[in-house]
């Protein structure tokens, strides 16, 4: 048996109607993992499971705000009810405004802080308390949080967001810390994804143009190309790849990392 097969495993994915998100719900499933996601975006998300379902594995949908500590434990408890288990939490949902620090909007730091710090720490929370010894599932298994290369690189106009994404990497390493030392059988990690031609990717190379850094949002895709040594940009199925490998038994040894996703970029 392969050590990437997942085969027997549930795992709940946020932010997973649609681009990484989505992509990632995908891989879990085509290892054999049954999926259940998680988002705001509800007609999308059930056609995502609908769709990822139609191909033979298991999924569902859970109306989840990362941000809404009820959420959390309604969709914990949901997963575990209706897939038999978790052993998986992927914590991906996550948004970027852009701004120069000379203009930036308190009110938007203030929402990064909550989806990307906030949403984390409380899906690896209520992951650790499922999946614990004494938790409902009680088997050990695996966080992935989405982190970004941001938390690695300078770039301008992304400030909140860096300091969002860099605070992910930190907790995640806390996090790694606790549950080793209290045995709860939970390996934490995170993922640096590179820029990928999501909405959310490109909507940041629209910014770049439109706050004068880059003279089109062509050109600012091209720079960042120009920074990466493998010549491209990210694909989802790049990232996907990685947190399949972090939730399966060829990363058992494995906790408390980062992994750079980028080509290169944060080298």
């Amino acid at each position: 048996m392969s050590v990437f097969d997942l085969s027997g495993r549930k795992a709940l994915i946020t932010g997973g109607a649609r681009g990484l998100g989505a992509g990632m719900a995908e891989a879990l499933a085509n290892a054999g993992a049954a999926v259940m996601i998680g988002d705001l975006l509800e007609a999308e998300g059930k056609a995502t499971a609908d769709r990822i379902g139609s191909a033979g594995a298991t999924t569902g949908f859970v109306k989840l705000d990362v941000t809404n500590e009820g959420d959390w434990e309604s969709a914990v408890a949901a997963t575990v009810q209706e897939l038999g288990g978790l052993d998986i939490v992927v914590n991906n949902a996550g948004i970027e405004i852009s701004s120069l620090l000379v203009d930036i909007d308190p009110n938007d730091v203030r929402r990064m802080c909550e989806v990307n710090i906030l949403g984390t720490i409380l899906g690896v929370k209520h992951g650790m308390r499922a999946m614990r010894p004494e938790g409902a599932a009680g088997k050990g298994g695996a966080i992935i949080n989405v982190s970004s290369v941001a938390a690695t690189i300078a770039f301008p106009a992304i400030a909140g967001y860096s300091a969002t994404k860099s605070a992910v990497d930190r907790l995640t390493r806390v996090a790694a810390q606790e549950s080793g030392k209290l045995g709860y059988g939970i390996r934490v990690n995170c993922i640096y994804p590179g820029l990928v031609a999501t909405d959310m990717g490109l909507g940041l190379a629209s910014d770049m143009a439109r706050l004068g850094l880059w003279p089109s949002p062509e050109a600012a895709v091209g720079d960042v190309i120009g920074l990466t040594p493998l010549g491209r940009l990210g694909e989802i199925g790049d990232m996907a790849d990685a947190v399949v490998f972090l939730s399966s038994d060829a990363a058992r040894f494995i906790t408390g990392i980062g992994l750079p996703v980028d080509g290169g970029m944060g080298m």
